[in-house]
Formats: structure tokens, sequence, C-alpha cells
């Protein structure tokens, strides 16, 4: 059963990040039948504002890292990595690996996922962090299972979620767990949010074309980019960039990281996805701009690689109305 909370802030820390911690565990709400935590804002330093990095904006803990010792959650509220190896936040490290060791239950937000591995607590585990940063953490951590596609990843007593708005899933989801779904729904229903949300994190990564410096694949990439609706073969692309097939594929590979048909179907979905968030053209026509032939194709690949439906996907982002 939860009952202390500590939420360790580092300098400059993430206000929305902060924010959503303390709006789920942070507010009184016994007068609704939920239980009050014994909330605590931390730092290295009780009493010295923090800066933030919202201009102009600060915030003092009133307690200091010795209040990590006893809390049953540790709230990581982002970390910024360029502050890694300076001593406050060596000391918040060492704070945070001796209240893992305790018994405590660590949730990151976003970034807060580098403190975490830089405690240990990332090893030989899953988890995940904002979808600009997922390779960095892998990179970082190798010991670490980084997955870009979800919004938060439960490890028991290790909770790490993905950007910012994803930190309220997971601290939703932990209080489902650790107290019941009665007042998870009911902290969602205050802050006016879905108690549970489907999908990950996918849906708003940016894939954009890959960098080359193969000035001849250069060119064929932009042909194919500009010519999604045809339908290519590798022995049309090979002679285009005057290149055996075999050679072609080979260096595709080298150049792009994957092999042309991927490549492809990519391009196709960011292509699909600029064209339900701006048009009101059906599936049909999108998947045949697109060069997938047919809404089934379109939809197949997509809810693939974006995890979710394209209706939904116009639904949630779309800003010119769903004519399907």
């Amino acid at each position: 059963m939860l009952s202390k909370v500590a939420v360790v802030l580092s300098e400059p820390l993430a206000m929305f990040e902060f924010g959503v911690i303390c709006e789920v565990f942070g507010l009184d709400r016994s007068a609704d039948g939920l239980p009050a935590f014994d909330f605590r804002v931390c730092g290295t330093e009780p009493g010295k504002p923090l800066r933030s990095t919202t201009p102009g904006v600060t915030v003092t803990p009133d307690y200091g890292l010795d209040a990590l010792a006893d809390a049953d959650l540790i709230g990581i509220a982002a970390f910024h990595v360029s502050a890694m190896d300076n001593p406050a936040s060596r000391q918040i490290v060492d704070a945070v690996r001796a209240a893992a060791d305790s018994g405590a239950i660590v949730l990151t937000v976003c970034s807060g996922a580098f403190l975490a591995g830089a405690a240990g607590l990332l090893d030989g585990r899953k988890c995940t962090t904002h979808w600009k940063y997922v390779d960095q953490l892998a990179a970082r951590f190798p010991d670490a299972t980084v997955d870009p596609d979800v919004l938060f990843v439960d490890e028991g007593n290790l909770i790490t979620s993905a950007g910012t708005a994803a930190g309220i899933d997971a601290c939703l989801h932990l209080v489902r767990r650790e107290i019941g779904s009665a007042a998870a729904n009911a902290i969602a229903r205050r802050m006016v949010v879905p108690p549970q949300r489907d999908g990950g994190q996918r849906q708003f990564i940016e894939r954009p074309v890959a960098a080359c410096s193969s000035e001849s694949l250069s060119d064929t990439l932009q042909w194919m980019s500009e010519n999604l609706e045809r339908q290519h073969t590798i022995d049309d692309l090979a002679a285009r960039s005057m290149m055996s097939t075999r050679t072609f594929a080979r260096r595709f590979a080298a150049e792009t990281g994957t092999t042309p048909v991927k490549w492809l179907t990519n391009q196709r979905v960011l292509y699909a996805k600029q064209l339900l968030e701006d048009s009101d053209h059906g599936l049909e026509h999108i998947a045949a701009r697109a060069g997938f032939g047919s809404g089934a194709l379109l939809r197949h690949h997509f809810q693939r690689l974006v995890g979710i439906a394209p209706t939904e996907y116009r639904r949630r982002f779309g800003s010119a109305g769903d004519a399907d």
C-alpha cells in the first residue's frame, strides 16, 4: 500500500513532469474517499529554490534527500542528462539507489529514466522514455531493454514512462495496481483524463527520410519519396542508381539501415499520416496516393507501425474532420 511518496528534483526541473506527479499523489482528495499521501518534495538542499525550464519559475523543496529513505514511492520528474555527473546529481543517484534497495518503488517520467539508469535500476530490465531519447538511453545503458513504442513499462518496483503526458498513464496505472481501479478512476475523473489510454507513443514519433552520404542513393531516395504512389522493384531502383541489384541492396542497407521495401513502407505511412491530418480524403483515396493500393493494406501497415488504426489517428490528430 502506498503511503509515503517522495518526488526528487534536480536542476533545471521540468514543470509539467513534476506537476503530473503532484497532481496524482500530492493533492489531498480524502474528502472524495481517496487516501491522502504523505507527499514530500525533495532536493539536495532543502529550502533552496531550484530553477526550472520555465523562465522565471523556481520550486523550493521542503525536504532533503534523507526523506527518500523511508518512502514507499520515489517519483523522478524528468532528468537532464547533461547534469548527470555534477556533485548534486551524484548525491541524488546514491539516495535513489539506497531507497530502491530498501524496497521503494521508483517511477520515472520522461527522461527520469536516465537517473534510474545511473542508479543501476535499468540493468537487465525493460524500460522506456520519451521517443526522442530512446536511442540515447539504450546507448548509455546497454544492459537495459528499451521499448520505444509504449507509454510506460511496469517492472514491479520500477515503472518508467514515455514523454510528458505518458507520466499520467504511469501514475494512474500505479494507483490502480496498488490501491485499486476505483481510486484510479476517481483521480482520472478529477483530472479530466482517461483512466487508461490505449496505444503507445509510436503515433507521435517522427520518422524522417534517412540521411544518406551516397549521392546516387540520395537522388534515388528523393525520387522514391516523390513517387510513393508508383510500384517500385529492386531491379528498377538499382538501374536508376546505376548499380547491380546485389550492390544496390547492400549499399541501401548500409546507408539507411533498412531494406528498400521497409523504407518505402515507412515513407508511405508517413505520407498517409500527413493526409489523415490535413485532408478529408477517404482511406481508399489515401491508400492509392500513398502507394498501398487498397485501404486494407494501408490499415495493416499503419496499425503495425503507428500502433492505432488510421481512422483513430485521424480522430486524434486530424484537422479536417473524419470523412470515413
